[in-house]
């Protein structure tokens, strides 16, 4: 049975991650610092309090691990102020994954993120930059970092994230040429996200998931 770490698994796409991963018959170690008020408990479920920006905290979350999953997000709040938490921590991950051997990354950062950000529609354009403007210029460097280290790594860009169910309906828009915005949700992108622990066909791509 293989052991999948999930970074920021107490809430959002990491909470639901944790949730299918486990439905789905991996063991599951959640790294969060509300890891113990995690609404979510299984026989495979493993609560780790840590902080994603801590070397110790997660190079000992890694033992034993087969595949990271990175699912972080920031509160409302935080979207008008310097955001660097994105790169930060996985400065901190990568070079944890070298040091423990462990090569398979997956990471969720957004559309907007990284070359996506030129195929945002001319009228949304303003808005996001002043709303998410900040979160995504640390979620480029973020993704930059992760192409840049020798991990097999996925990224996944959803679009707007919704509350909506798992339909398993939802696109994958690997090709540039493809890639847009739209909803998708949180359910979803989970999905996705499970099924890059063992099939690799997105090995070293970044997809945008809309429905």
């Amino acid at each position: 049975m293989m052991q999948v770490l999930i970074i920021g698994a107490s809430k959002g796409i990491g909470l639901e991650t944790a949730r299918q991963a486990l439905q789905a018959g991996y063991r599951v170690r959640a790294l969060a610092r509300s890891a113990a008020g995690m609404a979510l408990s299984h026989p495979n479920l493993e609560k780790v309090r840590g902080d994603a920006l801590s070397t110790v905290d997660v190079e000992a979350a890694l033992n034993g691990v087969d595949v990271v999953i990175e699912a972080l997000g920031v509160a409302a709040g935080d979207l008008f102020k310097p955001v660097s938490l994105f790169s930060d921590a996985t400065r901190v991950l990568i070079a944890a994954m070298d040091v423990k051997g462990v090569k398979r990354l997956i990471c969720v950062t957004g559309f907007g993120a990284g070359e996506s950000r030129a195929h945002i529609g001319c009228l949304q354009r303003l808005p996001f930059q002043l709303i998410l403007g900040r979160a995504y210029d640390d979620k480029s460097v973020q993704e930059r970092l992760i192409e840049e280290s020798g991990l097999e790594w996925t990224i996944a860009r959803p679009g707007v994230l919704t509350g909506g169910p798992r339909t398993g309906r939802y696109k994958v828009l690997a090709e540039p040429s493809l890639w847009r915005n739209g909803i998708v949700s949180r359910a979803d992108v989970a999905d996705f996200l499970v099924k890059q622990i063992e099939d690799k066909t997105y090995l070293r791509q970044s997809p945008v998931l809309v429905n």
